[in-house]
């Protein structure tokens, strides 16, 4: 299985999702970290992502080839993260064959309604569950 893990801004979020990968030993994945800028790149290969990389064209080439895509909501959303993804980010994002499993981070102004505000230690076990359940 190819997990693409996608992040911005300082790469926090990439970075807990990808040592919660590595930690449970159940799942068999090559994981990749592409960040849209070289601080969340750093971040996500320290959290010890298999394969990195930096910018829109590696989020496009990866999206293509990935099995599934996991980042926060706004990497389907153009200008999102204080603009730093792109349209052409975005859009391969939504129309990658890959399954995606979106985390609800109710900030820079894309509010998921209905879904209440969870730190990360919270939907981050739910999205492990989450990838068990698809069983890829």
């Amino acid at each position: 299985m190819d997990i693409l893990v996608i992040d911005g801004q300082g790469g926090g979020c990439g970075k807990q999702i990808i040592s919660a990968l590595k930690k449970d030993k159940t799942i068999q994945a090559t994981v990749t970290a592409v960040g849209t800028n070289s601080a969340a790149t750093a971040a996500m290969a320290k959290a010890g992502a298999d394969r990195i990389a930096t910018g829109t064209n590696p989020i496009v080439v990866c999206s293509a080839r990935a099995d599934v895509i996991i980042g926060p909501i706004g990497i389907v959303i153009a200008d999102s993260m204080m603009g730093e993804i792109t349209a052409k980010a975005a859009r391969a994002v939504a129309d990658s064959r890959a399954i995606r499993l979106l985390l609800p981070m109710n900030q820079c102004d894309n509010i998921v309604v209905g879904v209440p505000d969870a730190s990360l230690k919270t939907t981050i076990p739910a999205l492990l569950d989450k990838l068990h359940e698809l069983d890829l």
